[in-house]
């Protein structure tokens, strides 16, 4: 008899195999989700633009938070800045770490170039907890395990299946909060109000325009009386 005898796959081999096939059905899910949750941001701040463009009085609401937003940038900006030596030493790691350069393929440098402009955006704004995390982050990560035995391969894999097992989580946590938004249940209210033949944001318009009449009386009346 002749031919190659062939070598059974060792219980390592075949735990890799079947965690990549785990990790390929999580990523499916993973990018299902994703597109689910752009969708619903997209949705939901058109509806938003077009609430503040239709119903003028939430503007002005709109510019108060906006002027409490600046009122407590100037505050933060006033503060002592942060060691400016701990804050090179992270970035500087970082960089060495993650630097798109050190890239295999297209979509690996892809990856750490978005990871980079990260690093970037918390170096600017001298953010050393941001950075310090996403340190940790890279260093618990898939691409700090090095080599190309089964052994590495396969606790390569399954930390990046504890990210995407993250990311899904933090997805999730994302829509329920989407859920829970005053916009997100006028946005329903106005689409349930559609389903029945009426126009919410016109009615809120037209009893917005029903107390700004008040208003002006009032105020007129107000005037003759201090004449």
């Amino acid at each position: 008899m002749t031919g190659d005898l062939v070598r059974d796959p060792s219980p390592e081999e075949q735990e890799l195999q079947q965690k990549r096939a785990e990790l390929a059905a999580l990523k499916v899910r993973l990018a299902e989700r994703e597109l689910e949750l752009a969708t619903f941001q997209a949705e939901l701040q058109t509806f938003k633009h077009l609430y503040l463009k239709i119903v003028g009085v939430k503007i002005q609401e709109l510019q108060r938070l906006h002027a409490q937003i600046e009122e407590y940038t100037d505050l933060l900006a006033a503060q002592p800045s942060p060691d400016a030596g701990e804050l090179k030493q992270l970035y500087r790691q970082l960089a060495k770490a993650i630097h798109p350069d050190f890239a295999t393929d297209p979509e690996e440098r892809e990856r750490r170039e978005a990871l980079m402009a990260e690093v970037n955006q918390a170096y600017e704004r001298e953010d050393i907890e941001r950075l310090k995390a996403l340190l940790e982050a890279w260093a618990n990560g898939p691409d700090a395990i090095k080599g190309e035995d089964v052994a590495a391969q396969l606790l390569r894999i399954l930390r990046k299946i504890t990210q995407s097992q993250l990311r899904l989580a933090n997805i999730e946590q994302q829509i329920r909060e989407l859920e829970n938004t005053d916009e997100y249940r006028l946005q329903r209210r106005a689409q349930q109000a559609q389903e029945v033949g009426r126009d919410l944001l016109s009615e809120k318009v037209q009893a917005l325009d029903q107390k700004i009449q008040a208003a002006q009386a009032r105020l007129d009346e107000l005037k003759k009386q201090a004449d």
